[in-house]
């Protein structure tokens, strides 16, 4: 009797460290079933006073034993609590870490990737401006295609050595990115494509700079033969020249004609006219010009534009031999006013000397 009241105190000794072991309801039910235990034990005692001490001790043991595997239990339970705690922390500060270094790697992917389709947006453009450019050939032209094509080959190489980049990251970030494993493999597949394009642009340029070296080639043979036709045509431009002048001056002479008029008298004394036959070279005799006449005294005129010859007298008539139909007197006032010559080739035919006698 005395036995089990010592370990019933005892319980209540041990009570308050046993408690922080466990949850609020757990402790409300070791409480509960403590004083349980602590009526039975009352019950008990009044019960089997009669009984033999023996049996008391063992019924003294058996809450002792129950308190200890409680105990126990909840030892157990603290520590696989503890440990499943660190557990979760572990694996929390792993996926912290494996997120953090997913958004690094999608972060550099993304601006990496922004940069190459920049970079190949800008090589499609720029190709798109050189198919224009090739048409025009100058030597400006040839010397901006070939910068350009420089530039684009650097700007590839740099998005070839980018995806390299990003293909190393990708195979040591332990992240399994799919869409951009598929957006790098896009890009390299453009990549190879522009890698050709700009092979495509070099050899033309190259089979362009063959057809211009021949073209050069034909253009100096070219000039040569101009320079010796440019001498030639020279020498016949002076020819030509010349004997356009001495045309225009034998044209100009073989349509010179001269006139003069006056009396009878007058001409004679000039030198223009004389009498030949006739009595004593007077009566009967016929007016003719002289062969040696004196050309001072006649007025030249223009053929082709000169077709009236002044007068103004009573009575007028030709002594040098014309077509009597290329010809007539136009009269004015009973006067005639001037000859007009209305067949200038038929009327200048005979002779280039007009002698007109006035009375």
């Amino acid at each position: 009797m005395v036995q089990q009241l010592d370990n019933t105190v005892w319980l209540d000794k041990i009570h308050t460290p046993v408690m922080r072991v466990f949850s609020v309801e757990q402790r409300e039910c070791l409480i509960k079933f403590w004083e349980d235990q602590k009526m039975k034990d009352v019950e008990i005692k009044k019960k089997n006073a009669g009984k033999s001490r023996d049996k008391s001790i063992i019924n003294s043991i058996i809450p002792g034993a129950i308190i200890v595997l409680l105990i126990m239990a909840g030892m157990y339970i603290f520590i696989n609590r503890n440990t499943r705690i660190n557990q979760l922390t572990a694996e929390k500060e792993k996926l912290n870490f494996l997120i953090e270094t997913r958004d690094s790697v999608i972060s550099d992917l993304d601006g990496t990737i922004s940069e190459i389709e920049q970079n190949l947006t800008f090589i499609k453009n720029k190709r798109g401006q050189l198919e224009l450019q090739q048409d025009e050939g100058s030597p400006a032209t040839k010397e901006r295609i070939i910068e350009d094509i420089t530039l684009m080959n650097t700007m590839l190489e740099e998005s070839e050595k980018k995806i390299e980049e990003l293909n190393n990251k990708l195979a040591t970030s332990d992240v399994n990115l799919k869409s951009f494993r598929n957006r790098i493999a896009r890009l390299t597949k453009e990549l190879d494509e522009q890698n050709q394009v700009i092979a495509s642009l070099k050899k033309d340029l190259e089979e362009r700079d063959s057809q211009l070296a021949e073209m050069d080639e034909q253009v100096a043979f070219l000039q040569t033969e101009v320079l010796g036709m440019s001498d030639s045509l020279k020498t016949m431009q002076n020819f030509i020249s010349e004997s356009s002048q001495k045309i225009e001056e034998l044209d100009q002479e073989l349509n010179k004609a001269y006139w003069a008029f006056g009396t009878f008298r007058e001409l004679k004394e000039h030198g223009v006219v004389s009498r030949d036959g006739g009595i004593l070279g007077i009566f009967g005799a016929d007016k003719s010009v002289k062969k040696d006449l004196n050309e001072e005294y006649f007025t030249e005129l223009d053929i082709r534009n000169s077709q009236i010859i002044p007068l103004y007298t009573k009575k007028a008539d030709v002594i040098s031999e014309h077509s009597d139909s290329s010809y007539q007197f136009v009269y004015e006032d009973d006067l005639v006013a001037y000859l007009e010559i209305k067949d200038p080739k038929e009327f200048w035919k005979l002779t280039k000397y007009a002698v007109i006698e006035v009375r």
